[in-house]
Order: structure tokens, then C-alpha cells, then sequence
């Protein structure tokens, strides 16, 4: 026989209540036990009877981050989530079956994938290879030539852009080498800003312009260099 000692504990009336340690100790294990052993069944058998999708979106520019991740059953909607800075996603909680998958994300082209068979206790996994175009119709576009002073294009000059920032400072943000005929494009988002353009003649100070973006379309530059110092 187990030895324990006796605890006496008053109850309504006067009456003492009796119970041992041990006999305590073992009922609370039990207990915990059975809780334990209950939330791990449950979840083991949800894990066996649900499956999930998973894989990485890459973007031509831009970062691959906050993708919105539709996932559909024909054109209902199930779920959705949004991808990680890395370009990484991933669904669970799919009842087994088939799938689609359309990704958005403003200033790209929408991307799709479909027929994605999910199969219950495994993950799906899609690989990268999904990448999103630039959708040329939502975004901005600076276009520009450089010139001479006589009105000649000017290849190979080095152009830079920078975004005005709120305390008047200027961001460099990009920079191009212009083509044979003296042109040059930059890509910007549609959302209203100030940048400034420049391009720096290796006899002078840096040539420069403002061009204010409001909206998706195609804004035009034109950089003059100075005329050359005519030697005496």
C-alpha cells in the first residue's frame, strides 16, 4: 500500500473532506495528460485529412513582397494571403482537390495558375516559377534625349534620376546610360511625386530638370549640354 499524507479540508456543514497528495497528484496528471494527448490527436488528424500549397512569386521589378495570393475553386474564392518580402507564400487548411491561383499586385500584370491538386496531409509545392510583368498600362514612364548645345544627340551620357523628397532634398533612385540616338527611359510608380532628372558634361556643373508624375503615362524630357569653350 502507498503511503500518503492525509489533508483535511472543511466543507459546507462541518463535514472534513479527506483526499492524499499522491491520489491528487495522479488524478491532475491524468487529466493534463488526456488534454495533451487529445489537442495532438486532433491535430495530427487534422494535418492528415487537409493539405496546403505553397511557393515563391518573382517580379521583374520592384520587390516580390505583399503579392495578394487569391486561391479559387473555379471562380469562387476560398482564401487568400499575401507573400512575404522574399517573394514566399504559403495556403493551408485546403481540402483536398483541384485549384486555382491568381496573384495581383498594383503596377504588375496579373499572373494565374491553374489545375493545382491538392492532396490531403502534403504540401504543394509550386517551385518559382511565376514571374509578374510590369503591366506598362498602370504605371509611369520618363522618356527624354540628351543633346548638344548645336541640337546633336548625345549616346552614351550618363543620366540620373532622383525623387524631391518632402524637405526639398533629392533621392538618386536610378540611373541610365543613354542609347546610340542620345534617349533614355525610366520606369516610375503611377502615385504623384517630383523627380529630377540629370545628366553631368565633363566640362561643367550637372545639367538638370524637374518633372512632376500625377498619374500613369508617358512624361517627356529634354536635356541641353553647354556649348564647349572655344579655346583661345
Amino acid at each position: 500500500m502507498i503511503s500518503a499524507t492525509d489533508y483535511t479540508d472543511s466543507v459546507r456543514g462541518g463535514t472534513p473532506l479527506k483526499f492524499t497528495k499522491t491520489l491528487f497528484t495522479i488524478v491532475m496528471l491524468l487529466t493534463v495528460g488526456g488534454l495533451v494527448s487529445f489537442g495532438q490527436s486532433k491535430t495530427q488528424s487534422k494535418d492528415k485529412t487537409l493539405g496546403s500549397i505553397k511557393g515563391k512569386v518573382r517580379v521583374e521589378t520592384g520587390t516580390a513582397g505583399d503579392v495578394t495570393v487569391v486561391v479559387r475553386r473555379g471562380e469562387t474564392e476560398v482564401t487568400r494571403v499575401t507573400t512575404q518580402k522574399n517573394g514566399e507564400f504559403q495556403v493551408s487548411g485546403l481540402t483536398p482537390g483541384r485549384y486555382g491561383l491568381t496573384f495581383r499586385k498594383p503596377g504588375l500584370s496579373i499572373g494565374s495558375m491553374e489545375d493545382i491538386e491538392v492532396t490531403a496531409g502534403k504540401t504543394r509545392s509550386l517551385g518559382d516559377r511565376l514571374i509578374l510583368t510590369i503591366d506598362e498600362g498602370s504605371i509611369a514612364f520618363l522618356s527624354g534625349s540628351v543633346f548638344t548645345a548645336d541640337g546633336r544627340s548625345v549616346p552614351n551620357a550618363k543620366v540620373e534620376l532622383a525623387r524631391i523628397q518632402e524637405d526639398g532634398s533629392a533621392k538618386k533612385i536610378d540611373g541610365r546610360v543613354t542609347t546610340e540616338t542620345g534617349s533614355f527611359k525610366f520606369r516610375l510608380s503611377p502615385e504623384p511625386g517630383k523627380y529630377r532628372v540629370s545628366v553631368k558634361p565633363s566640362n561643367g556643373e550637372p545639367i538638370s530638370k524637374d518633372v512632376d508624375v500625377d498619374g500613369a503615362a508617358v512624361y517627356r524630357v529634354a536635356l541641353s549640354l553647354p556649348a564647349l569653350a572655344s579655346k583661345p
